[in-house]
């Protein structure tokens, strides 16, 4: 798989070029926004990890401009350990971030589990809970007959809630299908996916298709 290293210091490139390269991974690079997003248009990336602090335009507003068009899976490189700032990228449609100074390890780790989450193979199933429609196969969903652009982690977490069939599915289900049972993955991470799910479903006319089991967990609307 392809992916699209973005960082304005070339020792962070090139550490995280070498661990990707031995992890078979193909790598571009880009020191600065404006690369970032010709070679996001370019060379269709499978996963783009993305340098908060970077000059002119930051890694945010990259992402912001990202997710108008494209809902590729994207990792944040932070120098930030602020949780607001993290929720905040989650927020902007990024599936998971790693703060720096980083474990080249941890790094390979998170992208592969993203990867997986996102590309995994899986039979070919079209969930339909009302007018919310989900092809697991595609990687598609509509409301409506019309498509929803959705990240990879909110269309995890859309197939897990419509394959619940109605029932609610605890908050630790949810994290453990989507990150893992040893994930340190927090409340707040899962709240960030399902904030930016029910409103992306609600512009479309799906506004109660997620919802809240209060003391139980989440689940699909009629």
């Amino acid at each position: 798989m392809k992916i699209l290293v973005v960082d304005d210091a070339p020792q962070i490139r090139e550490i995280v070029t070498i661990a990707l390269e031995r992890a078979n991974f193909n790598v571009i690079t880009a020191s600065d926004a404006k690369l970032a997003l010709i070679h996001a248009g370019r060379e269709n990336p499978d996963l783009i990890v993305l340098d908060v602090g970077l000059p002119e335009m930051d890694g945010f507003e990259v992402c912001r401009r990202l997710r108008t068009t494209s809902d590729v899976p994207i990792l944040f490189l932070t120098a930030l350990d602020d949780e607001v700032d993290r929720v905040v990228g989650l927020e902007l449609g990024a599936d998971d971030y790693v703060t720096k100074p980083f474990s080249p390890r941890e790094l390979v780790a998170r992208i592969r589990a993203i990867l997986k989450r996102t590309h995994g193979s899986q039979d070919a199933t079209v969930l339909q809970i009302g007018q919310v429609a989900l092809n697991t196969d595609a990687h598609v969903c509509e409301v409506g007959g019309v498509d929803v652009a959705l990240t990879g982690t909110e269309l995890k977490i859309l197939a897990q809630l419509m394959q619940a069939n109605g029932n609610a599915v605890s908050r630790v289900a949810l994290i453990n299908a989507l990150w893992g049972a040893s994930s340190d993955v927090s409340d707040r991470t899962l709240d960030s996916h399902l904030r930016n799910l029910r409103g992306k479903l609600a512009k479309a006319g799906a506004a109660d298709a997620v919802q809240t089991v209060h003391g139980v967990g989440v689940r699909m609307g009629s």
